[in-house]
Formats: structure tokens, C-alpha cells, sequence
């Protein structure tokens, strides 16, 4: 019995021995796991870090600098005399940038103005004659004849005719004026506020640009911006151009937010109401490069005469270049910081399964303890 009970002691020892052994095992694994979670997950937060510039370098590429500016900037695009505003003392119509402002012109010149001139040289000698051939020394003894049958209807069927011949021009240029745009046309909204305008881009990531007038020097305090004579004209020069392409049919929509205003651009042949509450259309495509100023054409309040517009004509990549300065993006391109920011966002998936690792090592090393104090 002696023996059976040493033999029973010395096994239980035995066996507290290995229990304690075995409940000291797992912490050394549960240590060896967690710097292998900790290796998995360290560059979780280090790959922000890694990550952020390559996220913020496409954003950069996505947002670059306004093209139409300089390093200061100050519009790189000048003011050309004679070009896209008044001109002092001219006679006629602006310069004109557009083929229907083209087609305008040529109507007025070829066609309205001669005629124009012919009738009234014509009216002006006739009237010179009555007063010379019928005047009492002259005519001492007026006609008494009241009616002339061919008189009468030369004098009615020649501005009849006068005036159907003016019509087909006039007509076809008036149709041409409202003739809906192609389908890659560049679409301008418009906005009339009182006053000042506002500008959106809905084909190109729907940006918005806001325009207001640039004051003069002695009408800003020291430190604000004031107009110069690279912005433009007094009373014309805005601090927000707008940028359209050279050679692309544009998409002009038109309304208001307050009270009825115009948007007339004449070196374009353009003048379409903004109304509240209604969109007006026009389309119009640009041919040469250049800047173009306009006004609101249409009485809208006290200030009125200081709802200038700015257009800066320019070619379509400079354009597609101002888009994605103003963080807009062309039709049909995505945006450039979307790839890159996948891979940044996917480098912190190890960490889960390591801590999932580190977890079920440990989970397992309590169990062990639990069956050694059990046996125990």
C-alpha cells in the first residue's frame, strides 16, 4: 500500500509538473504570434503614410493649375483693341467670332445697308424734285389730278417685293440663330443674379464659376483685387472668366434666379433672356481665339450696367486643361485619383487575418491551460 501510494504521488506530481509546463507554453507562442500580427499590421497605419502621397499626386494631377493664369496669377491672355469689345469711335458691327455672327454681318452689309441707302437716297431725290418742279414760281397752276393707276401700284408692289427679297436671307439667318446643337457640344448654363452671373458646366462634373464685376482701384479697399488693363475694359472686366473651346459647337441654356437678364456677347451674334423659372437655348460655335466681352442686355435693377461677361476663347486642350483646374473632368474620363486610391485602401487587409491568427493562437493556448488543470 506503502509503495501504491508513492507510486499514486509520485505520478500526480508528474503529472502537476507537465500541467505547469504546459500552462507556461503558450504565452512564449501567444509572444512569437503577436509580432507577427504586429509585422502584418504595422504597415496598416504606415501605409496611409505611403500611401498619401501617391493619393495626393494623382489629386494634384487630377486639380492642376488654371492655364489661362500666370505663376502670379495674372490672365495670360490680353486684351486685343479692336477685338471682342467697343471701340472708340468705331462705325459698324463688332468683329465678329462666330460664322453666324459672320452670316450677320454679311446680311447687314451686302444687303440692309445698301438697300437702306438706295431708298433713302431715292425717297430724299424725290422729295429734292416735288419741291423744285412744283413750286408756285414753277407751277403756277397745280394739276388737279387725284389718282395714277401705275403710280399706285408701283409704289405698293416695290416694297412688297423689297421686302419678300430681305426675307429669305433674314429668315434663314433667324433660323440658323436657334438651331439645336450637336450632341458633343460644350454646355454653358447661364444664371442671371442681381448682380452678377453664374456659370455651370453640367457635361463636365456640373463645377460652378461665379462672375462679378472688377471694381476700379479707388473703389476697393487697400489689399482687394481691382481691376487692371490685362483684365479688360473698365466696367467689362470680371475676376471670373469664362473658358470655352475654339472650333466646338457650344450649348448656351439660360435662366434666372431673381429678375429677367440677358446674356449678349456681340462679337458672337448672341443675345438670349435669362427668365426665372425658364430655359432658353442657343448654340453658337466660336472660331477664332481670343477674349470677348459682353453685358447684361436686359434692365434689371440699380446695378444693371455691372453685370459684365468675360469670354476667353481658347483651344480645346487649354480647355480640357481649365476643366481639371477647376475640378471638373471631360465627358467620358474618369477621375484620376479613384485608381490609386484602391491599392492605398487594400494594404491594411492583412492586418485582420493576422489579428484572427494572434486570437486563435491564444484561444488555443488557454484551452491547453484549461485541460492541464483539469488533469491537474
Amino acid at each position: 500500500m506503502r509503495k501504491q501510494g508513492l507510486t499514486i504521488f509520485a505520478l500526480a506530481g508528474a503529472l502537476a509538473i507537465a500541467g505547469a509546463a504546459t500552462a507556461q507554453t503558450p504565452p512564449p507562442t501567444a509572444a512569437a504570434g503577436a509580432p507577427a500580427a504586429t509585422q502584418t499590421t504595422a504597415p496598416a497605419p504606415g501605409a496611409p503614410g505611403e500611401g498619401a502621397p501617391a493619393a495626393a499626386a494623382p489629386a494634384a494631377a487630377a486639380k492642376p493649375a488654371d492655364p489661362t493664369l500666370d505663376a502670379t496669377g495674372e490672365p495670360l491672355l490680353k486684351v486685343r483693341p479692336g477685338i471682342g469689345q467697343p471701340t472708340d469711335r468705331a462705325i459698324g458691327i463688332q468683329h465678329q467670332a462666330t460664322e453666324l455672327g459672320e452670316s450677320a454681318e454679311w446680311f447687314h452689309n451686302v444687303i440692309l445697308l445698301p438697300v437702306i441707302t438706295i431708298i433713302s437716297l431715292f425717297v430724299l431725290g424725290l422729295l429734292g424734285w416735288v419741291v423744285l418742279r412744283y413750286r408756285r414760281g414753277a407751277n403756277p397752276t397745280p394739276s388737279k389730278t387725284s389718282h395714277n393707276t401705275v403710280i399706285e401700284v408701283i409704289w405698293t408692289a416695290a416694297p412688297v417685293i423689297i421686302l419678300a427679297l430681305i426675307a429669305i436671307p433674314s429668315i434663314r439667318l433667324l433660323a440658323a440663330q436657334y438651331e439645336p446643337a450637336p450632341d458633343n457640344a460644350v454646355t454653358l448654363k447661364a444664371i442671371g443674379n442681381q448682380w452678377y452671373w453664374t456659370y455651370e458646366f453640367p457635361d463636365h462634373g456640373g463645377f460652378s464659376v461665379t462672375a462679378n464685376l472688377l471694381k476700379e482701384k479707388s473703389e476697393v479697399p487697400a489689399g482687394q483685387r481691382y481691376r487692371t488693363d490685362a483684365d479688360g475694359p473698365r466696367l467689362l472686366a470680371v475676376d471670373n472668366r469664362i473658358v470655352l473651346p475654339v472650333g466646338v459647337p457650344i450649348r448656351l441654356i439660360t435662366t434666372a434666379n431673381d429678375v429677367i437678364h440677358s446674356w449678349a456677347m456681340p462679337a458672337f451674334w448672341v443675345k438670349l433672356d435669362a427668365v426665372p423659372g425658364r430655359l432658353n437655348e442657343k448654340s453658337f460655335t466660336i472660331k477664332e481665339p481670343g477674349l470677348y466681352f459682353g453685358q447684361c442686355s436686359e434692365l434689371c435693377g440699380a446695378r444693371h450696367a455691372y453685370m459684365p461677361i468675360a469670354v476667353e476663347a481658347v483651344a480645346p486642350d487649354v480647355f480640357a486643361r481649365w476643366v481639371a483646374s477647376k475640378g471638373g473632368t471631360m465627358p467620358g474620363a474618369a477621375p484620376a485619383a479613384a485608381p490609386a486610391a484602391t491599392p492605398a485602401a487594400a494594404a491594411p487587409a492583412p492586418a485582420p487575418a493576422a489579428a484572427d491568427a494572434a486570437t486563435s493562437n491564444q484561444t488555443e493556448a488557454g484551452a491547453a491551460t484549461g485541460n492541464a488543470a483539469t488533469e491537474s
